[in-house]
């Protein structure tokens, strides 16, 4: 926590005078299946991205997480058009898309999970930004996302 020692608390507000800081576990290489149109000023753009590692043995895509805050105006929009132009099934607010944007995303745990195929989900996910460097063949797998739960898991 950092503050200002001058400052008053106040529960359950937020003010400018007190900051929470976390160290951030890790970061994976993600892939996104599906993309979401969000809220408030973004609920007209495909803003809230669900993501998936590749699963070791089977070589099957998996979801792990989802994530919505971290990209700029200027890449959602530009995400927006081509995951409209590479829609697999449209569902209304949520579309299936074709597994070719990787993600850089940071998360402060891995923990278990029946909501994601993975089996794990990611704690806080937030983008650290697109890597146009990677294809979905070099996004991480499901192992190396256990083997971060394991060593969370052994740190507390």
């Amino acid at each position: 926590m950092v503050k200002d020692p001058e400052s008053v608390y106040s529960p359950g507000r937020r003010g400018l005078y007190w900051f929470k800081l976390k160290k951030e576990l890790a970061t994976l290489d993600v892939v996104v299946i599906a993309a979401e149109l969000g809220h408030g000023k973004r609920n007209h753009v495909l803003s809230d991205y669900t993501f998936a590692v590749r699963d070791d043995a089977s070589g099957q895509l998996l979801s792990i997480g989802k994530a919505y805050s971290g990209l700029t105006d200027v890449e959602i929009a530009e995400l927006t058009e081509h995951f409209k132009n590479n829609t697999i099934v449209d569902r209304g607010r949520y579309r299936e898309v074709k597994p070719n944007v990787v993600l850089e995303v940071a998360f402060d745990s891995v923990q278990p999970s029946t909501r994601h195929a993975s089996g794990l989900a990611l704690r806080f996910p937030r983008i650290k930004g697109i890597r146009r460097d990677k294809t979905v063949d070099a996004i991480d797998t499901l192992s190396y996302a256990r083997q971060l739960s394991a060593q969370r898991a052994s740190a507390v």
